[in-house]
Protein backbone atom coordinates (compact mmCIF):
# COMPACT_ATOMS: atom_id res chain seq x y z
CA UNK A 1 0.00 0.00 0.00
CA UNK A 2 0.95 3.62 -0.48
CA UNK A 3 2.91 5.16 2.37
CA UNK A 4 0.58 7.05 4.69
CA UNK A 5 2.97 9.99 5.11
CA UNK A 6 1.39 11.52 2.00
CA UNK A 7 -2.14 12.45 2.82
CA UNK A 8 -4.87 12.90 0.26
CA UNK A 9 -7.54 15.46 0.91
CA UNK A 10 -10.54 16.22 -1.24
CA UNK A 11 -9.02 19.45 -2.50
CA UNK A 12 -6.14 17.72 -4.28
CA UNK A 13 -6.86 17.05 -7.92
CA UNK A 14 -6.58 13.40 -8.89
CA UNK A 15 -3.77 13.98 -11.38
CA UNK A 16 -1.80 15.73 -8.64
CA UNK A 17 -2.39 12.74 -6.38
CA UNK A 18 -1.20 10.31 -9.04
CA UNK A 19 1.81 12.52 -9.81
CA UNK A 20 2.69 12.70 -6.12
CA UNK A 21 2.41 8.92 -5.90
CA UNK A 22 4.74 8.53 -8.91
CA UNK A 23 7.22 10.98 -7.36
CA UNK A 24 7.28 8.99 -4.13
CA UNK A 25 7.66 5.69 -5.97
CA UNK A 26 10.59 7.10 -7.98
CA UNK A 27 12.23 8.55 -4.86
CA UNK A 28 11.83 5.27 -3.00
CA UNK A 29 13.27 3.26 -5.88
CA UNK A 30 10.02 1.37 -6.33
CA UNK A 31 9.56 2.80 -9.82
CA UNK A 32 11.99 3.97 -12.49
CA UNK A 33 11.84 5.52 -15.95
CA UNK A 34 10.63 2.76 -18.22
CA UNK A 35 8.64 1.13 -15.44
CA UNK A 36 4.91 0.54 -15.68
CA UNK A 37 2.18 1.89 -13.46
CA UNK A 38 -0.33 -0.52 -11.95
CA UNK A 39 -3.46 -1.18 -13.98
CA UNK A 40 -6.20 1.43 -13.71
CA UNK A 41 -8.33 -0.68 -11.41
CA UNK A 42 -5.45 -1.48 -9.06
CA UNK A 43 -4.24 2.13 -8.95
CA UNK A 44 -7.75 3.41 -8.33
CA UNK A 45 -8.17 1.01 -5.41
CA UNK A 46 -4.75 1.86 -4.01
CA UNK A 47 -5.39 5.62 -4.11
CA UNK A 48 -9.08 5.34 -3.18
CA UNK A 49 -10.35 7.17 -6.27
CA UNK A 50 -12.52 6.17 -9.21
CA UNK A 51 -11.14 4.49 -12.33
CA UNK A 52 -12.54 7.37 -14.37
CA UNK A 53 -10.50 9.79 -12.30
CA UNK A 54 -7.36 7.70 -12.76
CA UNK A 55 -7.95 7.52 -16.52
CA UNK A 56 -8.30 11.30 -16.73
CA UNK A 57 -5.20 11.74 -14.57
CA UNK A 58 -3.21 9.49 -16.92
CA UNK A 59 -4.30 11.62 -19.89
CA UNK A 60 -3.10 14.77 -18.15
CA UNK A 61 0.19 13.19 -17.11
CA UNK A 62 0.70 11.95 -20.66
CA UNK A 63 0.26 15.50 -21.97
CA UNK A 64 2.77 16.63 -19.36
CA UNK A 65 5.34 14.16 -20.65
CA UNK A 66 5.37 12.13 -17.41
CA UNK A 67 3.91 8.89 -18.79
CA UNK A 68 3.12 7.19 -22.07
CA UNK A 69 -0.14 5.27 -22.16
CA UNK A 70 -0.22 2.14 -24.31
CA UNK A 71 -3.30 0.22 -25.35
CA UNK A 72 -4.08 -3.40 -26.09
CA UNK A 73 -1.84 -6.24 -24.96
CA UNK A 74 1.78 -7.20 -25.36
CA UNK A 75 5.06 -5.44 -24.47
CA UNK A 76 3.77 -1.99 -25.44
CA UNK A 77 0.63 -2.19 -23.31
CA UNK A 78 0.21 -0.37 -20.04
CA UNK A 79 1.19 3.08 -18.79
CA UNK A 80 4.95 3.60 -18.80
CA UNK A 81 6.88 6.28 -16.93
CA UNK A 82 8.90 8.40 -19.35
CA UNK A 83 10.99 11.54 -19.05
CA UNK A 84 10.01 14.32 -21.44
CA UNK A 85 10.28 17.56 -19.43
CA UNK A 86 9.84 19.71 -22.55
CA UNK A 87 6.30 18.51 -23.36
CA UNK A 88 4.11 20.49 -20.98
CA UNK A 89 6.34 23.55 -20.70
CA UNK A 90 6.70 23.80 -24.47
CA UNK A 91 2.94 23.71 -25.00
CA UNK A 92 2.33 26.23 -22.23
CA UNK A 93 4.93 28.65 -23.56
CA UNK A 94 3.52 28.44 -27.07
CA UNK A 95 0.00 29.19 -25.85
CA UNK A 96 1.09 32.07 -23.63
CA UNK A 97 3.07 33.61 -26.48
CA UNK A 98 -0.05 33.32 -28.67
CA UNK A 99 -2.13 35.12 -26.04
CA UNK A 100 0.64 37.73 -25.69
CA UNK A 101 0.86 36.99 -21.98
CA UNK A 102 4.55 36.28 -22.56
CA UNK A 103 6.06 38.97 -24.83
CA UNK A 104 8.18 37.68 -27.69
CA UNK A 105 10.97 40.02 -26.58
CA UNK A 106 11.12 38.24 -23.21
CA UNK A 107 11.33 34.83 -24.91
CA UNK A 108 14.17 36.19 -27.08
CA UNK A 109 16.06 37.50 -24.05
CA UNK A 110 15.65 34.15 -22.33
CA UNK A 111 16.94 32.39 -25.41
CA UNK A 112 20.00 34.64 -25.51
CA UNK A 113 20.64 34.02 -21.83
CA UNK A 114 20.49 30.25 -22.24
CA UNK A 115 22.36 30.01 -25.52
CA UNK A 116 25.24 32.28 -24.58
CA UNK A 117 25.70 30.33 -21.35
CA UNK A 118 25.68 27.05 -23.27
CA UNK A 119 28.03 28.30 -26.02
CA UNK A 120 30.54 29.45 -23.42
CA UNK A 121 30.55 26.00 -21.82
CA UNK A 122 30.04 23.69 -24.79
CA UNK A 123 32.65 20.94 -24.97
CA UNK A 124 34.81 21.10 -28.13
CA UNK A 125 34.66 17.30 -28.52
CA UNK A 126 30.96 16.92 -27.68
CA UNK A 127 29.23 14.47 -30.07
CA UNK A 128 26.38 16.96 -30.47
CA UNK A 129 28.73 19.14 -32.53
CA UNK A 130 28.80 16.46 -35.23
CA UNK A 131 25.03 16.71 -35.43
CA UNK A 132 25.33 20.51 -35.62
CA UNK A 133 27.74 20.19 -38.55
CA UNK A 134 25.38 17.77 -40.31
CA UNK A 135 22.50 20.20 -39.87
CA UNK A 136 24.59 22.98 -41.43
CA UNK A 137 24.97 20.78 -44.49
CA UNK A 138 21.23 20.19 -44.61
CA UNK A 139 20.60 23.94 -44.39
CA UNK A 140 22.98 24.46 -47.31
CA UNK A 141 20.95 21.92 -49.29
CA UNK A 142 17.72 23.76 -48.46
CA UNK A 143 19.22 26.96 -49.87
CA UNK A 144 20.40 25.24 -53.06
CA UNK A 145 17.00 23.80 -53.92
CA UNK A 146 15.22 27.04 -52.97
CA UNK A 147 12.88 25.43 -50.47
CA UNK A 148 10.90 27.55 -48.05
CA UNK A 149 12.21 29.59 -45.16
CA UNK A 150 10.22 27.28 -42.86
CA UNK A 151 12.38 24.32 -43.93
CA UNK A 152 15.54 26.28 -43.20
CA UNK A 153 14.30 27.57 -39.84
CA UNK A 154 13.25 24.10 -38.68
CA UNK A 155 16.83 22.94 -39.23
CA UNK A 156 18.14 26.15 -37.67
CA UNK A 157 16.31 25.42 -34.41
CA UNK A 158 17.73 21.90 -34.33
CA UNK A 159 21.22 23.34 -34.86
CA UNK A 160 20.84 25.66 -31.88
CA UNK A 161 19.46 22.85 -29.72
CA UNK A 162 22.47 20.70 -30.61
CA UNK A 163 24.82 23.48 -29.51
CA UNK A 164 22.91 23.84 -26.24
CA UNK A 165 23.11 20.08 -25.67
CA UNK A 166 26.88 20.23 -26.15
CA UNK A 167 27.16 22.10 -22.84
CA UNK A 168 26.07 18.93 -21.04
CA UNK A 169 23.49 20.57 -18.76
CA UNK A 170 20.24 18.59 -18.75
CA UNK A 171 18.15 21.47 -17.36
CA UNK A 172 19.39 23.95 -19.97
CA UNK A 173 18.72 21.37 -22.68
CA UNK A 174 15.19 20.82 -21.38
CA UNK A 175 14.51 24.55 -21.21
CA UNK A 176 15.78 25.07 -24.75
CA UNK A 177 13.68 22.15 -25.93
CA UNK A 178 10.65 23.72 -24.29
CA UNK A 179 11.29 26.98 -26.14
CA UNK A 180 11.64 25.20 -29.47
CA UNK A 181 8.12 25.54 -30.85
CA UNK A 182 7.72 29.10 -29.62
CA UNK A 183 11.00 30.10 -31.26
CA UNK A 184 10.18 28.38 -34.52
CA UNK A 185 6.70 29.90 -34.58
CA UNK A 186 7.66 33.53 -34.32
CA UNK A 187 10.91 33.29 -36.28
CA UNK A 188 8.81 32.00 -39.17
CA UNK A 189 6.44 34.95 -38.83
CA UNK A 190 9.32 37.41 -38.96
CA UNK A 191 10.43 36.22 -42.40
CA UNK A 192 7.64 38.35 -43.92
CA UNK A 193 9.54 41.44 -42.70
CA UNK A 194 12.85 40.44 -44.29
CA UNK A 195 13.80 42.34 -47.46
CA UNK A 196 15.79 39.43 -48.96
CA UNK A 197 15.38 35.97 -47.44
CA UNK A 198 18.20 34.41 -49.52
CA UNK A 199 20.66 37.03 -48.31
CA UNK A 200 19.51 36.54 -44.71
CA UNK A 201 19.86 32.76 -44.96
CA UNK A 202 23.39 33.10 -46.33
CA UNK A 203 24.33 35.45 -43.51
CA UNK A 204 22.84 33.14 -40.88
CA UNK A 205 24.80 30.21 -42.31
CA UNK A 206 28.07 32.15 -42.17
CA UNK A 207 27.34 33.05 -38.56
CA UNK A 208 26.46 29.43 -37.75
CA UNK A 209 29.83 28.28 -39.08
CA UNK A 210 31.68 30.93 -37.07
CA UNK A 211 29.88 29.91 -33.87
CA UNK A 212 30.59 26.22 -34.43
CA UNK A 213 34.25 26.95 -35.23
CA UNK A 214 34.66 28.99 -32.04
CA UNK A 215 33.26 26.15 -29.93
CA UNK A 216 35.49 23.58 -31.64
CA UNK A 217 38.47 25.87 -31.02
CA UNK A 218 37.55 25.91 -27.32
CA UNK A 219 36.93 29.67 -27.43
CA UNK A 220 33.76 29.84 -25.35
CA UNK A 221 33.89 33.60 -24.86
CA UNK A 222 33.93 34.23 -28.61
CA UNK A 223 31.23 31.63 -29.19
CA UNK A 224 28.95 33.31 -26.64
CA UNK A 225 29.50 36.76 -28.20
CA UNK A 226 28.79 35.40 -31.68
CA UNK A 227 25.59 33.64 -30.54
CA UNK A 228 24.23 36.81 -28.95
CA UNK A 229 24.98 38.87 -32.06
CA UNK A 230 23.48 36.16 -34.27
CA UNK A 231 20.17 36.04 -32.42
CA UNK A 232 19.90 39.81 -31.95
CA UNK A 233 20.77 40.43 -35.61
CA UNK A 234 17.97 38.23 -36.89
CA UNK A 235 15.34 39.83 -34.67
CA UNK A 236 16.59 43.32 -35.49
CA UNK A 237 16.30 42.54 -39.19
CA UNK A 238 12.87 41.00 -38.66
CA UNK A 239 11.70 44.06 -36.73
CA UNK A 240 11.24 42.33 -33.36
CA UNK A 241 13.15 41.21 -30.28
CA UNK A 242 15.03 43.22 -27.64
CA UNK A 243 17.45 44.74 -30.13
CA UNK A 244 14.59 46.26 -32.11
CA UNK A 245 13.11 47.86 -29.00
CA UNK A 246 16.22 49.78 -27.98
Amino acid sequence: MWSNHINYDGAMRTHQLVLTWIEQQLSDGQLSVGGRLPAERALAEQLAVSRTSVREAIRILEAMGVVRAGVGSGPEAGTVVISDPTAALGSALRLHVATQHLPVSDIVETRILLETWAAARAKPDAPELELAATLLGEMDAVERVARTADDFLALDIRFHLALADAAGNAVVSAMMGSLRESIQGYTARFTANLPDWDATASRLQAEHRDILAAIRNDDGARAATLVAAHIEGYYREGGAGPAAEE
